[in-house]
């Protein structure tokens, strides 16, 4: 058991109420605004990445930042696939989920013989255990046509496939560290697996559907929609997901297709907004396509899943992670290859506490990510032996649009700076640029 010294976690609101949680608020020194301190600053996935020094007007800010997000050691084979796609790209987060997803749609589909997603939904989990191991499209396909059960281990499930809940069971977590040039430092990054492959399915396959080859048919291709953040608050994970998809798409037509059709893909911007999110996916539903790919964002997930199960229509996302999606009501049809925040709260924990730090201030925004991901920490903390005095939780509001001022920013980082953390997790997207901005200028800058 670790020793503790005296741990305040905090989590800020726009309101600077507490939002849901009745656990007092430590009592804190007034800010002077006159001394400068250092902090631990953390992050998590939706921060620990190279686009977001692009935020900054001095990207140094973040020298010395580190998190955690769900990432596998992807080979160097894999990545540069993905830069034929994209010559640009600079971050690979999500990019293994996202064309995981799309393989795991297309097998489940050659296998049902059909694309109608009520059929194919009963196909998903058990197209990633229990047959004969696969590991590259092609040749998973051929094994699907053959109508053989298969086991598909891609880029981002090695150790154990979907549970009966359509999520992994296993996952692998990165500790990312931001180096003097505000980039993250490849060279300290670190992979630890966790999860238990034992959940992993063990349901028996459904029988092969038929094959839809009969002379002169007309075959109906398998239709993939984007449901993806190519703009707001949440557009720097854009570039890694569509290059995941589209290299998914372009390596299963070159491998023959579905049904040896084409698949297809339709493209769709959420703007990180649940509202806009539910129009696109109305516009999916009413083009006809399959398997929607997305959304991105766990609170767009929660606003939307209740419209895509009654249209019958699959939603698999490559990065929700808000743990109480596993159990939400969608019929069957929801789908993610993204692990739960579960996990990710507990290496968060781990992360801070080895810091040695005494205070902790945790800074979410106010949805279901951030909500979601604040108390698995809390959670994790408290399974560390943090006692619960020690732990208080506030969150911010979500800007209206992207670029818009974090509501209550200036009275959020008095806050922070009241409470005399020695560590500061941030939980957010772009604009926690913001938070980290504001806090430097009053004088609470990130160690080293």
């Amino acid at each position: 058991m670790r020793s503790f010294r005296r741990l305040v976690v905090t989590a800020a609101a726009a309101t600077l109420a507490l939002a849901g949680c009745s656990d007092p608020v430590p009592v804190a020194e007034e800010p002077t605004g006159d001394e400068e301190r250092t902090v631990h600053l953390y992050g998590t996935d939706g921060t620990m990445q190279n686009s977001f020094a692009a935020e900054f007007a001095d990207q140094t800010l973040l020298r010395g930042m580190k998190g955690t997000a769900p990432l596998n050691q992807m080979p160097t084979e894999f990545t540069n696939r993905l830069r034929e796609v994209d010559p640009d790209l600079t971050d690979f987060l999500f990019a293994g989920e996202t064309y995981d997803a799309v393989a795991i749609s297309a097998l489940a589909a050659e296998l049902a013989g059909t694309p109608n997603p009520e059929v194919v939904r009963d196909y998903i989990t058990t197209v990633t255990t229990g047959g004969e191991p696969c590991d590259t499209v092609a040749d998973c396909l051929e094994l699907a046509a053959d109508g053989e059960d298969l086991a598909y281990q891609g880029v981002s499930l090695r150790r154990g496939g979907l549970t009966d809940l359509g999520q992994p069971a296993t996952a692998s977590y990165a500790t990312l560290h931001f180096g003097a040039d505000g980039l993250l430092d490849d060279a300290k990054t670190e992979f630890v697996g966790s999860g238990d492959p034992s959940e992993t399915t063990t349901a028996k396959p459904p029988e092969p559907g038929p094959r839809p080859t009969a002379p002169g048919l007309q075959i109906e291709p398998l239709t993939f929609g984007g449901l993806l953040p190519e703009t707001g608050d949440l557009s720097i994970a854009y570039p890694p997901m569509i290059a995941g998809a589209r290299l998914a798409v372009a390596e299963i037509n070159d491998a023959g297709g579905v049904f040896g059709v084409d698949v297809e893909w339709v493209d769709g911007d959420t703007e990180t907004s649940p509202k806009v999110a539910g129009e696109v996916l109305a516009s999916h539903i009413e083009d006809g396509v399959h398997v929607i790919i997305g959304p991105a964002a766990s609170s767009e997930a929660e606003a939307i899943m209740a419209d895509a199960a009654a249209a019958k229509r699959i939603m698999f996302s490559p990065s929700n992670t808000e743990a109480s999606l596993s159990n939400a009501d969608h019929d069957g049809y929801y789908f993610r290859t993204a692990p739960s925040d579960e996990l990710q709260g507990a290496a968060l924990a781990d992360i801070m506490l080895r810091d040695g730090v005494a205070r902790v201030t945790i800074v979410a925004r106010d949805d279901a990510y951030g909500r979601g991901l604040q108390a698995n920490a809390r959670d994790s903390l408290l399974g560390f032996g943090v006692p619960t005095a020690d732990i208080a939780l506030l969150t911010y509001g979500v800007p209206e649009e992207d670029g818009a001022p974090v509501p209550g920013l200036a009275r959020l980082v008095d806050e922070i700076i009241a409470s005399r953390p020695d560590g500061v997790l941030v939980i957010g997207f772009s604009e926690a640029a913001q938070v980290i901005e504001r806090m430097a200028d009053q004088g609470l800058r990130p160690t080293p």
